[in-house]
């Protein structure tokens, strides 16, 4: 069963004192004889009157609503009152606005209830897209164990999914595969650690380490912005929008670079990238994995604060890059989840750009990497929240692309973007590389250039190390992009009339 009991996990994720139990007593309306003895004799044994309980408390003084499983009664199994319980409380924190944790620690549906409580599953999927679609944070802590119809409904649908050390974790629990196949089921498989290492789930926390990630959630929804009113037709798509024609201080470039001077630049091996840009975050909490059996070898993305500012952010990692990982598929559904958990909580998004190109591989190719370019790149097109990306060195392909049309782009003086490396686009004109610095300088790539076609809205001087100054600037854009109403239209326009 659970490491710790679930009243005194509930102490140690719950601010002291908080907690408000929501249960009402069971009026007994079984029939079954032998079923009412089995559960008078799991409420004797686990001090509790069902396998679920729910109520409230806080989390950094943040009101929140909670579901958590008990597996001492009856295996911490589902049947109709314990359904019951958690549909009413998923339906309930949404009406209070609340943010909803949930803890389960169950052997899956429960058996004694047959179909009807097994179709109950369904209706518990119900309760928590409603309240996730009412833009209200659902967060999952998976405990020891959470098998079957648990983790098939209302274990797996968190906006983020974490579990206990140690923790089976599984569709289908061993003894069951191994009673119907007649064969042993990997032990190694169905653990927390597996399935975090696979993308399932997004990582493995003590219960102290998943307040601490909870309370870095709650404290970015304190910090989201108001909210401007937003325009979200495409009326104002054609409205021009190409080169800005003012003499804005902010396309006023520190330094001057040549397109193979920049290109040279941002390859060098000690420049500072994401992760310097993300010491410079508050509360980072990071998300990982596609929750779909992929991890993301090159992509960080969470949930922190910039400048005061609550926000989602999703970037591509030099560091890891550099280390051989490249951005492939998963790296973008990751960053299309990142996208879609700004959208819902209203918190703007920030991407990040530094990347040589996507992934050059056959499963790149059948994982359908050019398909996600597109997704993301439909997915920044519509989102309904402010989109700040930061051009913080190179920006190769289409990969560099998926990430790059937000609201206002922030780009480092030596950054540049283009289709192909500059070798790539050499070799395709020339059959050579020797041709790559005329092309880099030919074919405005820089930072400057884009600036030219409206493309970049503010240059700065390329990064530091410790990015003091260039995470300054990113926090001004940050509030710029706020500050001004959501438009998809202007959106739409500036990415549809760019040209020198």
């Amino acid at each position: 069963m659970s490491t710790l009991p679930t009243a005194d996990l509930l102490e140690e994720v719950l601010d002291p004192g908080t907690w408000r139990p929501w249960d009402v007593p069971i009026v007994d309306g079984v029939s079954d004889s032998d079923y009412r003895d089995e559960l008078q004799a799991a409420a004797t044994n686990a001090h509790s009157d069902e396998s679920v309980i729910t109520g409230s408390g806080r989390v950094d003084d943040q009101p929140v609503a909670v579901i958590a499983g008990d597996f001492s009664f009856l295996a911490g199994s589902i049947g109709r009152v314990a359904a019951d319980r958690i549909m009413g409380a998923a339906d309930r924190a949404t009406a209070l606005g609340l943010p909803l944790l949930a803890l389960p620690a169950s052997g899956g549906t429960r058996m004694q209830e047959g179909t009807p409580a097994f179709l109950l599953m369904a209706g518990i999927a119900a309760a928590i897209r409603r309240h996730t679609d009412a833009g209200l944070p659902y967060l999952v802590y998976l405990r020891n164990p959470t098998l079957g119809g648990v983790l098939a409904s209302w274990g797996s649908l968190g906006d983020t999914v974490h579990a206990e050390p140690g923790a089976l974790i599984g569709f289908l629990g061993p003894r069951i595969y191994e009673g119907l196949t007649g064969e042993d089921f990997p032990a190694e498989v169905q653990t927390s650690e597996a399935l975090a290492a696979a993308g399932v789930i997004d990582g493995v926390m003590s219960p102290e380490q998943w307040r601490d990630f909870v309370g870095s959630v709650v404290r970015a929804l304190r910090a989201r912005p108001e909210s401007q009113q937003p325009l979200l037709s495409w009326e104002s798509a054609g409205a021009g929008g190409g080169a800005a024609a003012d003499a804005d201080l902010r396309l006023v470039a520190p330094e001057h670079f040549e397109g193979w001077a920049a290109v040279t630049a941002t390859r060098e091996p000690q420049r500072p990238g994401l992760d310097a840009l993300l010491s410079h975050t508050v509360d980072f909490a990071e998300i990982s994995g596609t929750q779909a059996g992929e991890r993301a070898a090159a992509t960080t993305a969470g949930i922190g604060q910039i400048a005061g500012l609550g926000c989602v952010l999703v970037g591509f990692d030099r560091g890891k890059q550099d280390a051989g990982q490249a951005v492939g598929p998963s790296d973008l559904r990751l960053a299309r989840r990142a996208m879609a958990l700004a959208e819902r909580w209203q918190l703007p998004l920030v991407t990040v750009i530094d990347t040589d190109g996507g992934e050059l591989s056959v499963a790149a190719e059948t994982g359908a990497l050019a398909g996600e370019i597109a997704r993301c790149l439909a997915d920044l097109a519509a989102l309904r929240t402010p989109v700040l990306s930061i051009l913080l060195g190179s920006g190769v392909g289409g990969a560099a692309l998926a990430l790059l049309p937000g609201d206002v782009v922030l780009a480092a003086a030596d950054s540049w973007v283009t289709p192909l490396p500059p070798e790539g686009v050499s070799l395709i004109m020339y059959r050579t590389i020797d041709r790559a610095a005329d092309i880099a300088n030919a074919q405005s790539i820089t930072a400057s250039d884009l600036a030219r076609i409206g493309a970049v809205d503010r240059i700065v001087a390329p990064p530091k190390p410790g990015m003091p100054k260039f995470s300054v600037a990113v926090g001004e854009e940050l509030s710029r992009a706020v500050g001004t109403p959501l438009d998809l239209g202007a959106r739409a326009a500036k990415w549809s009339s760019l040209w020198a």
